[in-house]
């Protein structure tokens, strides 16, 4: 059976408002979450990201009342993520309509509570997200960054990542810190190493600029859902180009766009 891949646009939230930035700064605003998230569902989104950046930073819980407003609005499933840091913080964003959770900062400061949300909600339930930058001192040549990419941690990446699955969680969310808006391409050999390493379904994030970028992203990166922003928020694709364009180059994805005859 011929594998698919999904495509996923991601809302970076802050103050209520979408924004996107590059390498995780120098954000600009990119507009209301439920009209983002309405309009991409009607260009062909099979899911959404919904990522409260700087809910850890100011130690405060997730936007779930504007998560509660984005997954209304929609039909597709929703992965929301940031300031999740404890059990209580994952049923609210599951009762808030969320499909699944990403862990980040507390997967790395608390694996226990991975191990306790995987085995209260299930592993499909929970994503662990993990910020990468390179460091080539480490084995994968790259490290494990927390705080919304402010913190080096001194983790190999991929080794977290394993130490992740061992914990049951149903997938991986790994963004390039270099690769983040910068519209060059995802980190390939990271979405590769972790995929090969845990064989779990794995989020390829940070840096889609161009079509042939997601295609890379597939083929070479082995990724299983495809993430962006930049492109979407600003519309230099739709979700619809991109899907037509992965099918031309016969990739399967989740409901194709109708070809015109």
């Amino acid at each position: 059976m011929k594998r698919t891949v999904n495509i996923m646009p991601c809302l970076d939230m802050r103050n209520g408002r979408v924004v996107k930035g590059i390498h995780f700064v120098d954000l600009v605003d990119a507009g209301d979450p439920v009209a983002c998230a309405t309009a991409y569902e009607a260009s062909g989104a099979d899911e959404l990201g919904f990522l409260d950046i700087t809910a850890t930073v100011e130690q405060r819980r997730t936007m779930f009342d504007v998560l509660k407003h984005v997954t209304a609005a929609v039909k597709i499933p929703v992965t929301v993520g940031g300031g999740i840091r404890t059990l209580a913080d994952v049923e609210s964003a599951l009762e808030a309509g969320a499909k699944k959770v990403s862990i980040s900062s507390a997967a790395f400061r608390d694996p226990a509570f991975v191990a306790e949300a995987v085995k209260k909600f299930g592993g499909k339930s929970i994503v662990a997200a993990i910020d990468v930058d390179r460091n080539v001192k480490l084995p994968s040549r790259r490290e494990v960054y927390i705080d919304g990419g402010r913190t080096p941690t001194g983790m190999d990446a991929v080794e977290f990542a394993r130490k992740m699955a061992d914990l049951g969680v149903g997938s991986l969310l790994p963004t390039s810190k270099t690769g983040d808006g910068s519209k060059r391409g995802y980190d390939l050999e990271l979405i590769r190493a972790m995929v090969d390493a845990t064989k779990l379904p794995t989020v390829a994030s940070g840096g889609a600029g161009k079509l042939i970028h997601f295609l890379e992203a597939v083929k070479e990166g082995h990724a299983s859902t495809l993430l962006a922003a930049s492109v979407f928020h600003f519309g230099t694709f739709t979700v619809r180009q991109v899907k037509a364009y992965l099918v031309g180059q016969g990739i399967g994805v989740h409901n194709p766009p109708i070809q015109k005859m």
